[in-house]
């Protein structure tokens, strides 16, 4: 099943899977940034950039390392702006041409409730009414709470080089699959890019919840 795709607009070039695909060899900066990592995030990583590969590609763009920057966060090649995601049995990455997209974050997690002190760090305000037990056969709101903030912060940190804390946003989430942040304090005045609210769109099957923010390129001025 496609959860990704059907979230961004049809020129971001997605890839997910549910396996690892460990049939690439990393270029040396991604070999740097990997370090000496455990077998675990080894795959993640591996099959994560194998993933960039094939979305890269879809653009008609070659294969390019992707590093990592001093929070982690994918160093995207010139005039692409992207992002990567992965949690137990799920990874994927989006990438858009920077022409058509100020950036974009994606964010996928388990779909299953939050630890309660993982629960008290994330939700704030009017988001502490979004915990509910969910059950086996519907989403958990408080995985997607966690998992947009999460694609938030991935869309906002590229353009902002600010931390975005999780009581930094305001979430309200809708169960027709979107939501909206608003963005607190002196976070909605850290960049003049349009982020004081952030729109995104959530989905889910029994496993996982993906979540995705996308912010269109702002029209050149006297071009309309």
């Amino acid at each position: 099943m496609s959860l990704l795709a059907d979230l961004l607009p049809a020129f971001v070039s997605t890839v997910e899977t549910r396996e690892d695909r460990l049939d690439v060899d990393l270029f040396p900066e991604e070999e740097l940034a990997l370090g000496d990592a455990v077998e675990k995030r080894r795959r993640e990583f591996v099959t994560g950039r194998a993933c960039t590969r094939e979305a890269l590609t879809a653009l008609g763009l070659p294969p390019s390392p992707i590093g990592s920057g001093e929070r982690g966060e994918p160093l995207w090649p010139p005039r692409v702006v992207g992002s990567i995601t992965h949690c137990e049995g799920y990874r994927a990455c989006a990438v858009a041409r920077s022409s058509s997209a100020l950036a974009l974050g994606i964010d996928a997690e388990r779909n299953a409730p939050l630890r309660e002190g993982v629960w008290e760090e994330v939700a704030h305000g009017r988001e502490r009414d979004l915990r509910d037990p969910g059950s086996a056969s519907g989403p958990h709101l408080d995985a997607v709470l966690f998992s947009a903030k999460e694609a938030i912060f991935k869309a906002w940190y590229p353009l902002t080089k600010a931390w975005l804390g999780f009581g930094d946003a305001e979430l309200s989430i809708e169960s027709s699959g979107s939501f909206t942040a608003r963005l607190l304090g002196l976070a909605a005045t850290v960049s003049e890019a349009p982020l004081g609210q952030l729109a995104g769109r959530w989905a889910w099957d029994e496993g996982v919840v993906v979540t995705s923010v996308f912010l269109p390129r702002p029209p050149e001025p006297g071009s309309g």
